[in-house]
């Protein structure tokens, strides 16, 4: 695989192209040392996956990943010092494209930040011969376009379920979805974003912020609980076993998209038989298009995100080609439907 490096710091750029150039699968196509550099030289060379910093000069990355993803789209993983210090930038860099984030080897400060990095390129190189290569991060068609983390003390039995699955471009989408907006009496919405483990609190925490509903990671047994956004917290799969509590599992171990989306929509299919909506919306790849047309199959009301809106055009594009989607909506749309259909109220 050809990857280039976005870093303007001289000892991470080297670092990251020592990992890089450790195994004969990868070579270094290039290094910018500036988010305007990065740009121009993706223009003139593009790679197959770019490791992109969040702090350069001239342009930051979220500027250059948004340039990239729009006039020469290819796979970025955001690498950065402590990224957990930088929580908005990161899912504002997730919202315009970049697929995944991970710390920077040689900040990190711990043992095995080498192995880390290099086990997440392999999982980008299998993530994008999976859904076909950088041809999936086609731009836009329209390129123009305070709440506690805590659980809920007071029980409520849940009969309405909202699942979402999202990839890139997932949290913003996410946030904007369900922004002001709280859920009806006995509605529970889990969310099952592609984001490494490791950065799944931060994602709860960061979306807990900009919505007025409870926002936390489900844990190992968890039941579905109204009124509150249960975040997909494990690189296993977000699974509703037949007694409707969560659960995490490690198969399929060789599903290139974790955790799966396809995998939870499928439970949903199985074992919930009250109400239920399906939400997919922006990602890479196919991943939620066949749980999603099993949901419809079941008899749930299921939902897609349409082109324009859509920071990449792939999961959703898989669905409507298997006609999973009862609906196609653009993003400001799709949040006005729920409040019509399953009610609560606007703040």
């Amino acid at each position: 695989m050809k990857i280039a490096i976005a870093n303007d710091v001289a000892m991470a750029a080297e670092a990251l192209r020592r990992v890089v150039a450790s195994t004969a699968e990868h070579q270094v196509l290039w290094i910018a040392r500036t988010g305007a550099e990065a740009v121009r030289m993706c223009a003139d060379n593009r790679p197959d996956l770019i490791l992109m910093d969040l702090n350069m000069p001239e342009l930051d990355g979220v500027e250059a990943t948004r340039q990239i993803m729009e006039q020469s789209p290819c796979a970025i993983l955001v690498v950065t010092g402590r990224p957990q210090d930088n929580v908005n930038q990161v899912f504002r860099a997730l919202g315009a494209g970049a697929l995944d984030v991970t710390a920077t080897p040689v900040l990190q400060g711990q043992p095995g930040g080498d192995a880390e990095l290099l086990a997440k390129i392999r999982t980008m190189d299998k993530l994008i011969r999976h859904s076909g290569g950088n041809q999936a991060l086609l731009p836009r068609s329209a390129a123009n376009g305070s709440s506690s983390t805590a659980p809920q003390v007071e029980t409520e039995k849940v009969t309405t379920l909202l699942a979402i699955g999202a990839s890139t471009g997932g949290p913003v989408a996410v946030s904007k979805l369900l922004a002001g907006w709280k859920a009806p009496r006995g509605c529970a919405i889990v969310v099952v974003q592609h984001i490494d483990q490791h950065f799944a609190d931060n994602f709860a925490r960061w979306l807990g912020e900009q919505l007025d509903m409870p926002v936390r990671a489900a844990e190992e047994g968890d039941e579905l609980v109204a009124g509150t956004v249960l975040i997909a917290k494990s690189n296993d799969h977000l699974t509703l076993d037949q007694n409707l509590r969560l659960r995490y599992d490690i198969h399929p171990k060789d599903y290139a998209y974790r955790p799966s989306v396809d995998v939870f929509f499928h439970c949903v299919a199985q074992h919930w038989k009250s109400d239920a909506t399906g939400v997919l919306l922006t990602g890479m790849g196919r991943d939620g298009a066949e749980g999603l047309l099993a949901m419809r199959k079941a008899g749930h009301t299921t939902i897609a995100q349409d082109q324009a809106s859509s920071a990449v055009y792939g999961m959703p594009r898989a669905a409507a080609e298997l006609d999973a989607a009862q609906m196609i909506l653009p993003l400001a749309k799709i949040g006005p439907v729920l409040r019509s259909t399953l009610g609560g109220r606007s703040q």
